[in-house]
C-alpha cells in the first residue's frame, strides 16, 4: 500500500540549529549544561547526555565550568539577565522566530499596553514571551477562550492591545482568533508570529489528510507543533501519533485496514527516527507504492515508495528541509582545550541564524513556482493599526497585515500609508469563500532587492550598504534589505587591523558573485576602491601644483614621517615638517586617523612620490622672533642644555639660544652648571640674531652691566636736579 511522507517532515531549522550548536560545543570537547530540555525529543535528549550534556532547570544548577545553551524555545528575560550578569558562558539556541517575538512584545508592549498570547500558557516559549511584557500579559489558548476572556474584560476591547501568536499555534485556529479580535477589539495591533516551518507543516499535513485513507505523525508526545500536527490531521482521516518503531507494532492491524497511509513529522524529529519508523513501517505492511497512483498533489507531499525509503530519507538528512544557509564562511573549529566561552561563541558562529536568514527562507517559499499574476499592484483604501486595504482589481478585497507591510516591527501604518496611495505587493494566499486575498510588501520589496542584486552583478553597478555584522571570516553589508557578505580579504582593510572598524560605517562594494539557489551574494569593497584611488590619482597628477592645498586624513606613522591620504593617494609628510621644534618621534605631533589640512612640498611624478608640509608659515618661530623680538629686547628665557662654551636657551619654543660662558656672569666662570641649572629661567637680553644662520645670542651679564650703568648715571642725575632746584630759589 502506498506510504506518501511529506515534503516538510522533520526538523526546522530552528530546532535543527539548536541541535548543531549544541553538537558543535560537545565535539570541541566543551562541558555543557543544557537549561531545559533543548528541544521536545527524548530520544534527541538522550543522545546529549550520552556525549556528557547535563540538563539543569537554572543557571545557578549548572556543573562549575560548563558552558549554559538555553533551549530552542527560548527563556525568560530574567533568566538571560541572570546569566549575564554572573558572567556565565552562553550558547543560545533560541530559535530566532520566537527572538522576534520577544522583540515585538519588548517594543510595543508598555504598561499601558497589554499583550495578549495566543498559545499553551504552560509551554516554556509562551512563559519566555510573558517576561518580555512590560505591563500586563494574558494567554489564550484558543479562539473560544480568547473570546470569554474579551467579554469578561471590557478594558481589552476599548483600549491599545498587542496580540501575539505562539509560533506553533494552530494556523485555522489563529485565523479564527483574528476573526474575533478584529470585531471585539477596537484598537488591536496583530501580529502573525506562527512560524513558517509550522504553517507549511500544518498545509501539507491537511493536504495528506483530506487526500489519504490514514495519517502517521511521527513525534515526541511532549512537542507542542507534533500535537498540532495530530489535532489538523484528526480532523480529516484516522490518526496516529507515534513517537519510534516500538509505537508502531500495536497500531499494525488498524493500518493495514487502510489503502493510502500519509506520514508526516513533528518539527523536533530526527531524520534518523523518520527513516526508521517509514522503513518498519513498510516491512510491517509488506506493501509497495506505485508513484504513478500517488492520490495527492505534488506539491503538497512527496509519495515514497517503500523501497525508496532509506534513500529518501538518507537525502534529507545531507540537505534538510526548512534549514537556513551556512553564513557565507564558517568558522574554524576551536580546539577542545578553549574556554568555554568561547566555545560557544564558536558554536554560533558555526551555526548562524540571522533575521534576514529565515526572512529569505519564508520569501523563497511565497516566491516557489511565481507567475505575473502573483505581482500586483493595490491601491490603499482602507488603513488601520494592524492592516492595510487594497483594491488590487478582483473580485476579492485585498490585506496587507502590519507584518507584511515592513521588516520593521515598529513602523506605523497610519503614518507611512494614506488612502489613494498604489502599493507593489505579492499575492500570499487566496481565500474566494471568504472574498479576500492576503498581500505582502515586504516580500515584494525584498524580491525586488534580490533581482537589484543580481543586476548588480551582471552590470557590475557599485553599490552603497551599511556594515550591519562583523563575522569571524568578514562582514555582512546590509542593502535594502539585504544582505551581501564581504570577505575580510575583500573588505579593504590591512590583515593587521582589526574589521571592527567597519562596523556601522557605510561602504561602497560591487557585487562580484550570487549563488541564485541559495540566495547569496558576496561582495568586494577593496575593487573599489582600488579602482576610485586609480581614478584619484591620475585626477591628482595631472592638476597637481606645488603650494597646493589638501584636507587629508593621517593613515599611517613610521619613524620618520606621516603618511598622509589626500582623497584616494598617499604622501608623506617628513618628521622635520610636522612642527617647527624639534620632535623625536611623529606620534607627538599627530596621531593615525586625524584630519589635517596639507600642502605640496614636492612632486616626482616619475616616482609618483608626493612631499607634504604641516607646519605653516604663520607659526614660524623665527618669524614671531624678528616681529617680536628685535636685538636689545629683554626676555624669559629657560636653560635647556648646556655645552663647554655656554648654556642654550629657549627663547621660544622652535628657538633656542646661546648664552655664551663669558656672558653668563660679570666674572670669570669656569663651567656654565657653577652657575645655571637645567630649566631654570633667567631673564636675557637678546644681543644678536642672525637670522640666515638661525643663531641667537644672548647674555645675562649685559643685563648686570645696563644696571651698573643705570646706577652709575643716578647720582649725577640727582645732583643736577638739586643745582637746578637752588638757582630757581635765588
Amino acid at each position: 500500500m502506498p506510504i506518501i511522507l511529506a515534503k516538510s517532515a522533520g526538523f526546522c531549522f530552528g530546532v535543527k540549529r539548536a541541535v548543531d550548536m549544541t553538537n558543535a560545543l560537545l565535539k570541541q570537547g566543551a562541558s555543557v549544561s543544557l537549561l531545559g530540555p533543548l528541544i521536545h525529543n527524548r530520544e534527541v535528549m538522550r543522545d546529549f547526555e550520552a556525549s556528557g550534556a547535563v540538563t539543569v532547570d537554572s543557571p545557578a544548577h549548572r556543573r562549575p565550568g560548563d558552558t549554559v545553551v538555553v533551549r530552542a524555545h527560548g527563556v525568560p528575560k530574567e533568566t538571560m539577565a541572570e546569566i549575564e550578569e554572573a558572567g556565565i558562558p552562553c550558547c543560545d539556541a533560541t530559535c530566532p522566530f520566537v527572538k522576534k517575538i520577544h522583540e515585538i512584545v519588548s517594543a510595543h508592549s508598555s504598561p499601558e499596553i497589554p499583550v495578549l498570547i495566543l498559545g499553551n500558557p504552560d509551554h516554556p516559549e509562551v512563559i519566555g514571551i510573558r517576561s518580555c511584557a512590560k505591563g500586563e500579559a494574558l494567554v489564550a489558548e484558543n479562539a473560544d477562550s480568547l473570546e470569554k476572556l474579551l467579554l469578561k474584560r471590557s478594558d481589552l476591547r476599548e483600549s491599545a492591545l498587542v496580540a501575539v501568536v505562539q509560533t506553533t499555534f494552530q494556523a485555522e485556529e489563529w485565523k479564527k482568533s483574528i476573526k474575533k479580535l478584529n470585531f471585539l477589539c477596537t484598537n488591536v495591533i496583530l501580529f502573525d508570529t506562527i512560524c513558517n516551518a509550522t504553517q507549511t507543516r500544518q498545509e501539507e499535513a491537511r493536504a495528506l489528510a483530506a487526500a489519504c485513507d490514514a495519517m502517521v505523525i511521527i513525534g515526541d508526545r511532549l512537542s507542542s507543533n507534533t500535537a498540532k500536527l495530530l489535532s489538523v490531521c484528526e480532523e480529516l482521516c484516522p490518526s496516529f501519533l507515534v513517537e519510534g518503531c516500538g509505537d508502531l507494532s500495536r497500531h499494525r492491524e488498524e493500518l493495514s485496514a487502510f489503502r493510502d497511509i500519509g506520514c508526516t513529522a513533528g518539527a523536533s524529529t530526527p531524520a534518523r527516527t523518520i527513516k526508521e519508523v517509514l522503513t518498519t513501517m513498510s516491512e510491517l505492511l509488506n506493501e509497495v507504492m506505485n508513484p504513478e497512483t500517488a492520490p495527492v498533489e505534488e506539491e503538497a507531499a512527496a509519495a515514497v515508495p517503500a523501497e525508496e525509503v532509506e534513500s529518501v530519507v538518507d537525502a534529507a538528512e545531507e540537505a534538510p528541509a526548512e534549514e537556513a544557509p551556512a553564513e557565507e564562511a564558517v568558522a574554524e573549529e576551536a580546539p577542545a582545550e578553549e574556554a568555554a566561552a568561547e566555545a560557544a561563541e564558536t558554536a554560533e558562529e558555526a551555526v548562524p541564524a540571522t533575521e534576514e536568514d529565515e526572512f529569505t527562507l519564508a520569501l523563497e517559499e511565497s516566491l516557489k513556482g511565481m507567475n505575473t499574476d502573483q505581482k500586483v499592484k493595490g491601491i490603499v483604501t482602507a488603513v488601520n493599526l494592524s492592516e492595510i486595504q487594497v483594491d488590487i482589481g478582483r473580485k476579492q478585497t485585498g490585506y496587507v497585515a502590519a507584518s507584511e507591510y515592513s521588516r520593521d516591527p515598529s513602523a506605523d501604518l497610519t503614518q507611512e500609508v494614506k488612502i489613494g496611495d498604489v502599493l507593489d505587493l505579492i499575492i500570499l494566499k487566496t481565500n474566494d469563500a471568504e472574498g479576500t486575498v492576503q498581500l505582502s510588501k515586504k516580500r515584494f520589496d525584498a524580491a525586488q532587492a534580490w533581482n537589484n542584486i543580481i543586476k548588480a552583478e551582471e552590470d557590475g553597478t557599485v553599490l552603497e550598504g551599511k556594515i550591519v555584522e562583523v563575522v569571524k571570516a568578514g562582514v555582512v553589508a546590509m542593502v535594502k534589505g539585504m544582505r551581501v557578505f564581504i570577505p575580510g580579504s575583500l573588505a579593504g582593510v590591512p590583515r593587521s587591523e582589526p574589521l571592527d572598524g567597519l562596523m556601522g560605517q557605510t561602504v561602497r562594494f560591487r557585487v562580484i558573485e550570487v549563488n541564485k539557489q541559495r540566495r547569496r551574494a558576496v561582495g568586494s569593497i577593496r575593487s573599489v576602491s582600488q579602482e576610485e584611488r586609480k581614478s584619484a590619482e591620475a585626477n591628482f597628477w595631472a592638476a597637481a601644483e606645488v603650494g597646493q592645498v589638501y584636507h587629508g586624513k593621517v593613515k599611517s606613522l613610521v619613524s620618520y614621517g606621516a603618511f598622509v591620504d589626500i582623497g584616494g593617494l598617499d604622501g608623506m609628510v617628513h618628521i622635520s615638517e610636522l612642527s617647527w621644534g624639534r620632535v623625536k618621534d611623529p606620534s607627538e605631533v599627530v596621531s593615525v586617523g586625524d584630519e589635517v589640512d596639507v600642502y605640496v612640498k614636492a612632486l616626482d611624478p616619475e616616482k609618483r612620490k608626493i612631499s607634504l608640509g604641516y607646519r605653516k608659515a604663520e607659526d614660524n618661530p623665527w618669524e614671531i622672533l624678528r616681529q617680536r623680538y628685535p636685538v636689545d629686547s629683554v626676555v624669559d628665557a629657560k636653560v635647556v642644555s648646556f655645552t663647554s662654551f655656554g648654556a642654550f636657551a629657549r627663547v621660544l619654543p622652535g628657538v633656542d639660544g646661546l648664552i655664551h660662558i663669558s656672558q653668563i656672569a660679570d666674572r670669570r666662570v669656569e663651567k656654565p652648571q657653577d652657575e645655571l641649572s637645567i630649566g631654570q629661567e633667567v631673564k636675557v637680553k637678546i644681543v644678536g640674531i642672525d637670522f640666515e644662520k638661525r643663531r641667537v645670542s644672548l647674555s645675562i651679564r649685559a643685563l648686570a652691566e645696563d644696571a651698573v650703568e643705570e646706577e652709575a648715571y643716578a647720582p649725577e642725575e640727582e645732583e643736577d636736579a638739586i643745582v637746578a632746584s637752588s638757582s630757581s630759589e635765588d
